[in-house]
Parts: C-alpha cells; sequence; structure tokens
C-alpha cells in the first residue's frame, strides 16, 4: 500500500504523470499552433523530450489529446474571466482583455473546425463543452460592463461569441486580413 502521508508509492506517480500531462497539453498546444491539429505525434513528443508511447498512455488517440489541449485552453479562457473583473481598471477593459483571450483561442485553432466536423466521438462534446463553459463568463463580463454603464444593456453573450467566431474564420489563412482589428471595432461599437 503506498504511504500517502509520505508522498511515496502511487500518489508520487500521479503527480509525476500529472506532470507528464501538463508538459504534453502544453507542448502540444504550441504545436498546434505552429502546425495546426494534424503535426505529427511523434514530433509532439520529440518537443516535449518524450517517446510516442508515453502520448499515447496519456492520450490513446489523436482526438483524444486535441481534445485535452482545447479543453485546457478553454479552462484558462474561464478562470481569466473573473481575473480580469478584479484586476482591470474597469469592466470595459476586463471584457476587451477577455476578448482578446478568446480571439487568440480561436485565432490560433488551425484545423480545429475540420477536426470538429470528423466523426470522432471525442469530438462531439467539445463545441458543447467551449459553448457552457466560455458564454457564462462573457456574460458575466457583459454584465458588469453593462451595469457600469460602459456597454450597451442586453449584448448577447452567445450571439457577440459566435459573430467573434465569424469574424476569426480564415484569419489564419490570410496574412492580410486581420480579424483583431475587426473584433476591437466591434467591442467598440458596444460603447453607449
Amino acid at each position: 500500500m503506498a504511504d500517502i502521508a509520505s508522498g511515496s508509492g502511487a500518489p508520487g506517480k500521479r503527480s509525476d504523470a500529472r506532470r507528464n500531462e501538463e508538459t504534453l497539453i502544453a507542448t502540444a498546444a504550441a504545436a498546434f499552433v505552429s502546425s495546426g491539429v494534424d503535426v505529427p505525434v511523434r514530433d509532439i513528443a520529440a518537443a516535449a523530450g518524450v517517446g510516442v508511447g508515453t502520448i499515447y498512455r496519456h492520450f490513446p488517440t489523436r482526438a483524444d489529446l486535441i481534445v485535452a489541449v482545447y479543453r485546457h485552453q478553454v479552462d484558462a479562457c474561464v478562470d481569466a474571466g473573473p481575473a480580469l473583473l478584479r484586476d482591470s481598471d474597469s469592466p470595459h477593459a476586463a471584457l476587451k482583455g477577455w476578448i482578446n483571450l478568446f480571439v487568440d483561442f480561436l485565432v490560433t485553432k488551425r484545423g480545429l473546425a475540420g477536426a470538429l466536423q470528423s466523426d470522432s466521438a471525442a469530438f462531439e462534446t467539445l463545441h458543447d463543452y467551449i459553448v457552457d463553459r466560455l458564454v457564462p463568463v462573457c456574460a458575466q463580463l457583459l454584465e458588469a460592463a453593462a451595469s457600469a454603464g460602459e456597454i450597451v444593456p442586453d449584448v448577447d453573450a452567445y450571439g457577440l461569441m459566435r459573430g467573434i467566431g465569424n469574424i476569426c474564420i480564415g484569419a489564419d489563412a490570410d496574412p492580410d486580413y486581420d480579424a483583431r482589428r475587426m473584433v476591437q471595432l466591434v467591442i467598440s461599437g458596444l460603447r453607449p
């Protein structure tokens, strides 16, 4: 039996496994940004300094790895909302900062749209996860900015996020298109 109090045995292994998983997720995220979701797993393993088998022990399929990376990034956006509200000069500044994070999330997802259209069961719930986690944070930021009189009231969080998503489509494929600039114009348009 593992000695939980001293930290030896299985709990230590779980901690190491968690660190390995976090390293793999961070490395895969960087690879997805630079090369898209179809980057070879062996390239991710090499960049992480592990064998391919290590990746497959944590993530049995490519789809599992992709889902883990995007869930991790969604969770980071969720956590950023309250922190931005707490630390920003105004609710509008918090909203603007969070929208910038959301845009970064969207424009760096080369190949995700195609992956989400695939027949992999792993992707079936990813879209719902993204919406279910991010819309309430956006709504909270919108409500705070509206209550402060910094934006027009009654802006629908889902509609705003969907519009921003549509603005960001293809941003990675056209170097002359500045999705971030277009999104900033939308955010400026929320002012009363």
